[in-house]
């Protein structure tokens, strides 16, 4: 059953459950309306015979001869529309009968009459049913009895015919009401889904090479626009994503293909020299293993990078204090720039802690000290300012270079990326010192950038006094 339910498509699917909600609902509704109509026309019929027992006992209290003329005594066939009525007196004679009751006598009418319960009861005469009402009255002094039984009756044939015509009506329309509001659901469920059918087609062509197509939006604010946005947002990382790997892959490959060239050309350049001294051949070695050192260092800044952009990177959350911190760097750090007669300075005015890993702070602030040296002029200050912006821990490193051009702003943290002019470097310090920074639930921005130099803000949780308890 599962197999088959699943065999059929949605379309078809949900104009079964339609059928079978309309089905039980319809079912439902014409069995309470049926019950609703038979009791109602039951009800009307009994109101029916308690007129009929007024009437005939008003008529009888004003006839002096105790005689009741309901039609011509020249009319003998039956009318299902004409009352029933028969008089007895208490001790079991009858007194009167109308013509009806001539025609059509009812079993055991007179221990009915005797019993005189005023019930209304169903009997059945020559196979015609009948609802019968005997109830006791007083008066019909002129025919010698004070109080008498009065036994009034309708037929059930005209209610049992219409509430036949009725169930035939709602039997015959129900299927005919399922069959449209099924074909009515099949066209309507075929027309909702028919923009997933089109996204359907769409998404069959987009692939690797066509990643920048797009699904339909024919209504953005339904929910299969929803729907198409949403898939339309993901194909929109896929192809940023897509595209990032591209570039980091070129990238890469010319990063990496640089030092190896460099240690062919070396290698073939020692070769082809013939006899050397020893001199020579410690110079060649040399060349060739800064260019091992270049690429060996390149290795481990793309393995750092991918480490913390995967999240495999072993963090820990321990207090910092930044400025320690600073003087470790600066203390590390301080032979660069003292090979470009660089000044570098540490503004700390007291002491902040924050909240992180303290290895992953440290290798972003080391990028970020290191590509100030980098592109600070000869002779330049470089600035390290630690401070706190409410809940936050805030390390600036301030150079006093050219600058980021504007263009160059959005992708300044991109994998590989060069402003246009810089000449040194892989562009790969400030994503890894974004990546480890953002690792530790900080955040690396570029502060502000212009002619008179940068500024680079690195912000932290800080360590607070309840962590520090809990630590303990």
């Amino acid at each position: 059953m599962t197999r088959w339910w699943r065999s059929h498509s949605l379309r078809v699917r949900l104009t079964l459950w339609y059928v079978f909600v309309m089905l039980v609902v319809l079912g439902v509704y014409a069995s309470a309306v049926f019950a609703f109509v038979s009791r109602s026309a039951s009800d009307t019929l009994d109101q029916r015979l308690r007129g009929d027992f007024q009437w005939a006992a008003a008529m009888v209290d004003q006839t002096p001869e105790g005689r009741i003329t309901w039609y011509q005594d020249d009319d003998t066939t039956v009318d299902e529309e004409r009352p029933w009525l028969q008089v007895w007196s208490t001790d079991g004679r009858l007194l009167f009968r109308n013509i009806e009751a001539e025609l059509r006598s009812l079993p055991g009418d007179k221990d009915l009459a005797l019993l005189a319960d005023g019930r209304i009861v169903s009997v059945t005469t020559d196979t015609v049913p009948m609802r019968v009402l005997t109830r006791r009255s007083s008066f019909l002094a002129d025919m010698g009895a004070k109080r008498v039984i009065f036994q009034v009756a309708r037929s059930e044939v005209p209610m049992r015919t219409d509430m036949r015509r009725l169930m035939l009506f709602l039997a015959l329309g129900l299927p005919i009401a399922v069959a449209v509001a099924g074909f009515g659901s099949y066209v309507l469920a075929r027309r909702a889904l028919k923009p997933v059918e089109q996204m359907t087609e769409r998404a069959r062509t987009i692939t690797a090479e066509r990643l920048g197509d797009r699904l339909p939006v024919h209504n953005p604010d339904d929910e299969m626009g929803q729907l198409a946005l949403v898939f339309n947002e993901t194909l929109s990382r896929l192809e940023a994503s897509f595209e990032q790997m591209r570039r980091f892959t070129s990238d890469a490959s010319h990063e990496l293909r640089t030092p190896l060239t460099a240690i062919r050309s070396v290698g073939e350049v020692g070769l082809r020299g013939g006899h050397r001294d020893e001199s020579a051949y410690r110079t060649i070695i040399g060349s060739m293993l800064e260019e091992v050192d270049r690429l060996a260092s390149l290795v481990d800044r793309l393995l750092t990078l991918s480490r913390s952009e995967t999240g495999h990177a072993q963090l820990s959350v321990e207090d910092i204090d930044l400025g320690a911190l600073a003087a470790d760097v600066v203390a590390h750090l301080g032979v660069l720039g003292e090979e470009k007669r660089q000044s570098i300075t540490i503004d700390a005015p007291k002491a902040v802690h924050a909240s992180g890993d303290r290895l992953s702070i440290r290798q972003a602030l080391i990028n970020l000290v290191d590509n100030a040296i980098k592109f600070s002029p000869a002779g330049g200050l470089i600035r390290i300012a630690v401070g706190e912006t409410g809940s936050s821990a805030v390390i600036d490193v301030s150079d006093n270079g050219a600058g980021v051009p504007d263009e160059a702003r959005s992708r300044i943290f991109d994998r590989f990326y060069r402003a246009p002019g810089a000449v040194v470097g892989a562009g790969l310090g400030l994503s890894i010192a974004k990546g480890a920074v953002e690792a530790t639930a900080g955040r690396l921005v570029l502060h502000r950038s212009g002619p008179e130099g940068s500024t680079f803000r690195i912000t932290l949780p800080r360590w607070s006094a309840e962590r520090d308890r809990a630590a303990g």
